[in-house]
């Protein structure tokens, strides 16, 4: 089995090209989502997060409002730090968990910390989705009802892209259309070793873009 490490900075379109890898024959998982599996009340993940950061970061409903702890990490690097201190370790247990269940040729683990992470150490070709900066803000934006002073915010606290791309093996660009995107995607899965082949001339036919991570 050949893993795909994808990754990309916000707002870039990491879920984009996944949507199109789990549509070509790819298992994918998504970092992401296990990370708020594991946020949940209850979980020793939780309790981690709470007590670090205080019950001001708790929604009515007793689980983690992301966005108030958003606000908290994205401007102190420190917390942030902390924060994926607490996260990773159970992200990266449950991604290998999956990976080991996957009988599929291709597996994707799609992470917008891939590298930081090192979780690219498990993972045999890294992928690395781009796009301008003035997208990344329009999509924050429009996708996610942030503010511009919210969305230049979250793209700052991250590393810049060219740290990314210079580690990549594969770098698609996705500030264009889809069906651009869709080729790129289609020619470099097509190179790789053991998968089913696809025909690039195939139009993309999946959903719309929604939230673009």
């Amino acid at each position: 089995m050949i893993v795909i490490g994808l990754t990309g900075n916000i707002a870039c379109g990491k879920s984009t090209v996944a949507k199109m890898l789990e549509a070509l024959g790819a298992c994918v998982i998504d970092a992401d989502r296990l990370a708020h599996e594991a946020m949940r009340p209850g979980t020793a993940v939780y309790r981690a997060i709470v007590e670090r950061f205080g019950e001001g970061i708790l929604a009515g409903n007793g689980e983690i409002d992301r966005r108030a702890l958003g606000a908290i990490v994205f401007r102190d690097a420190e917390a942030l730090a902390d924060l994926e201190r607490i996260v990773h370790p159970a992200v990266i247990a449950e991604t290998l968990r999956r990976l080991g269940a996957c009988e599929r040729p291709v597996a994707v683990v799609e992470a917008i910390k891939l590298l930081e992470a090192e979780m690219h150490r498990h993972c045999h070709t890294v992928w690395v989705v781009t796009c301008s900066r003035e997208v990344q803000l329009a999509r924050l934006m429009t996708t996610r009802g942030l503010s511009a002073e919210e969305a230049e915010v979250r793209i700052a606290a991250q590393p810049p892209q060219a740290l990314k791309v210079a580690r990549a093996d594969v770098v698609i660009e996705n500030s264009g259309p889809l069906e651009e995107t869709w080729r790129q995607v289609v020619r470099a899965w097509n190179a790789l070793p053991g998968a089913p082949p696809a025909p690039e001339t195939a139009p993309w036919a999946g959903c719309e873009r929604k939230g673009d991570d």
